[in-house]
């Protein structure tokens, strides 16, 4: 009898436990994103496969978005091309993707000047923490909604290229 209370008791927990909230991890099993393109004058993003574009999204910039990024805490979103170097599950911001920034002549340009080149530039979602933002709020990375983040994160592979424009 106590056997086959315990399996009751496991069954209706396992059951409670699938009624949780929906996981931010999705699946994607369509063509392969092989490129990001970042246009920031337009605040679009393009998940390209090859010529084709799969997904656009409106993003958010750095709090001053004009002109390529050089010094940490200048606000500015890099430009030029980068890669998808890692992810973080556990972000701040729902989920990140990393961005390779600084690459070699950012840090070389920010040397020269004798200051740092900053770094941790990611493609978010929103802010787990409750706050006040509007258009272009970030430190310098690219940010789309939760539900965005999302599915970038589903569709896009580590080494994925990216390119910034201004």
């Amino acid at each position: 009898m106590k056997t086959i209370r315990f399996f009751v008791l496991v069954t209706a927990l396992l059951g409670l436990a699938a009624c949780g909230a929906p996981s931010k991890f999705k699946t994607y099993n369509g063509p392969e994103v092989t490129r990001i393109i970042i246009n920031k004058g337009d605040r679009e993003m393009f998940l390209m496969h090859h010529n084709r574009v799969l997904k656009s999204h409106e993003v958010d910039l750095g709090f001053a978005p004009e002109g390529h990024k050089e010094f940490e805490g200048d606000g500015k979103t890099p430009e030029g091309d980068y890669s998808v170097d890692r992810r973080n599950p556990n972000s701040s911001f729902h989920l990140s993707l990393g961005i390779s920034y600084p690459n070699e002549q950012d840090i070389a340009y920010a040397e020269v000047a004798g200051k740092s080149p900053g770094g941790d530039i990611f493609i978010h979602g929103e802010p787990n923490k409750l706050g006040v933002f509007g258009p272009d709020w970030t430190a310098g990375c690219i940010s789309v909604t939760n539900g965005e983040i999302e599915n970038i994160y589903a569709m896009v592979r580590d080494g994925t290229p990216v390119t910034i424009n201004p």
